[in-house]
């Protein structure tokens, strides 16, 4: 089949344009239905078996190719993912004598400072999960790994790793080498500020209790809700960066009860839709998302819109983490929480980041090595005892079985995010080298950052950011040696 790559392009723009606005309204809970498959039916052809090969065959960019081939699975499955979407928000979790919508009892146990009700309510959310989330789930599973297969892959491992152009194998040899050199200083790290935020040491605590640890009541005085906002506007007015003026940039805060607990960032039009959305928990872990978020958002915000189409939606997602890791960080940088906070004594703040970090990488890690496993090529069952010994090992935490697909994002994301942390330290150092420890009130940083968020995610991907701030490589040594240095907190 000869591909028409002009026409192609455009068309792939309008089903993303669609799909991520459909995911935008159902996420940030603005209508209950998640309308995929009319748009998948309205663009099918961009994922028609002959449109994978022809795109391979005419050389195309590889994240065309791997645009066409995920959405090809995503094509196959869209009625399975309509279903578990619309699921997911009409479920309800039986509580304090009523009924809580599943997506908020997460938000509920975050702020939830009774260990024995957290762990209640994870007990409950646990078996909606399990009676009415994963079989959905496994169909997805199955299916997908059969899909990469009838596509000509041995495995849908092996569709991921050519198509990303991502050596998953030596990424998880630099993971396991990680976690080995980590093992012995982890709860050494990690176990003050878990008495420090929930009472608890490792012998008693619970994964339930692992959401109330990473939003860390104790530091709510030094995180007002009324900061949130003006702290992110500031900073990157800082930066010489007007939010107000950035037409591209809706940011949406508003409390609604479907909304997605996890916050995001959809970018329907880019560089000239894109929005930030987040549901408000408290503390500390509001400041870290939309930090997190709005480095995404400035990202495909300030992207140039002349650039071909898969090198602003596409690419290497390792590079827009790359940002969000780097904005994320702020909130627990010292001088920051001095300036945008009033923060005299950040050390708690630092150190309960510095552990949150430690837990979140052993458990990426963790991550990793399961989906290997489970994507590689033979059955899943099974699976679930993998992914429990695996996590608890890794996180010193006994650990459920019963998300062992609901944990599972698509397409390996869990290395992008892996890569991720790397770059971010990477550019941190560069920025600090270039602009000083304040580099976020430099308005020649802001323009430093402007020029590699222009570039998108093109085909030279985070190496490319790498090189512009001076790294050699994405080792995985550098985020250990990191996580080893306590910042200066004067």
């Amino acid at each position: 089949m000869a591909i028409d790559l002009t026409a192609y392009r455009h068309e792939a723009e309008e089903f993303l344009q669609s799909l991520d606005r459909e995911y935008y309204l159902h996420f940030s809970g603005q209508q209950d239905d998640f309308e995929i498959e009319p748009i998948y039916d309205r663009h099918g052809g961009l994922f028609a078996r002959e449109a994978v090969d022809g795109l391979r065959e005419a050389g195309a960019a590889p994240a065309l190719v791997e645009f066409a081939a995920h959405g090809h699975l995503g094509r196959e499955t869209k009625s399975q993912s309509a279903e578990l979407a619309r699921c997911e928000a009409a479920l309800e979790v039986e509580w304090d004598g009523g009924r809580i919508p599943f997506r908020s009892a997460a938000v509920v146990q975050a702020n939830e400072p009774d260990p024995s009700r957290r762990a209640e309510l994870e007990r409950a959310r646990n078996a909606l999960t399990e009676s009415e989330l994963n079989p959905l789930l496994r169909e997805v599973l199955d299916r997908s790994h059969a899909l990469a297969k009838e596509l000509g892959w041995p495995s849908y491992t092996a569709m991921c790793d050519e198509l990303s152009g991502i050596d998953l194998r030596a990424l998880e040899a630099q993971t396991t080498a990680f976690l080995e050199a980590t093992e012995d200083g982890y709860e050494e790290l990690v176990e003050p500020q878990l008495r420090r935020q929930v009472g608890l040491g490792f012998g008693d605590l619970r994964r339930s209790d692992l959401a109330a640890f990473f939003r860390a009541p104790a530091l709510d005085a030094g995180f007002p809700p009324e900061r949130l906002a003006a702290s992110l506007t500031e900073t990157l007015a800082g930066m010489g960066i007007d939010v107000a003026a950035q037409p591209g940039v809706r940011i949406d805060m508003e409390r609604r009860p479907k909304k997605s607990p996890r916050a995001f960032c959809a970018p329907v039009r880019v560089p000239d839709e894109v929005y930030l959305v987040i549901a408000p928990v408290g503390g500390r872990e509001d400041f870290a998302a939309l930090f997190h978020e709005a480095g995404h958002t400035e990202h495909y915000a300030s992207v140039d819109r002349e650039l071909p189409f898969e090198d602003r939606y596409l690419g290497d997602n390792s590079v827009t983490e790359g940002f969000a890791f780097l904005f994320e960080h702020l909130v627990s940088n010292p001088g920051w929480l001095g300036r945008r906070l009033g923060i005299e004594d950040p050390a708690p703040i630092v150190d309960h980041a510095r552990a949150s970090k430690l837990v979140f990488l052993r458990r990426y890690a963790a991550k990793l090595a399961y989906e290997l496993e489970l994507h590689g090529g033979g059955p899943a069952d099974g699976a679930e005892e993998a992914y429990a010994r695996g996590l608890s090992d890794a996180v010193h935490v006994d650990w459920p079985r019963s998300s062992w697909l609901a944990d599972v994002d698509a397409f390996f994301y869990a290395a992008r995010y892996l890569r991720a942390w790397v770059l971010e330290t990477h550019m941190r150092a560069g920025l600090h080298d270039r602009f000083g420890p304040e580099w976020f009130e430099e308005r020649e940083a802001g323009d430093f950052l402007l020029d590699l968020w222009r570039r998108g995610q093109g085909a030279d991907g985070g190496e490319g950011i790498l090189e512009a701030v001076g790294g050699s490589e994405l080792d995985f040594r550098v985020l250990r040696d990191d996580l080893a240095h306590r910042p200066n907190l004067t």
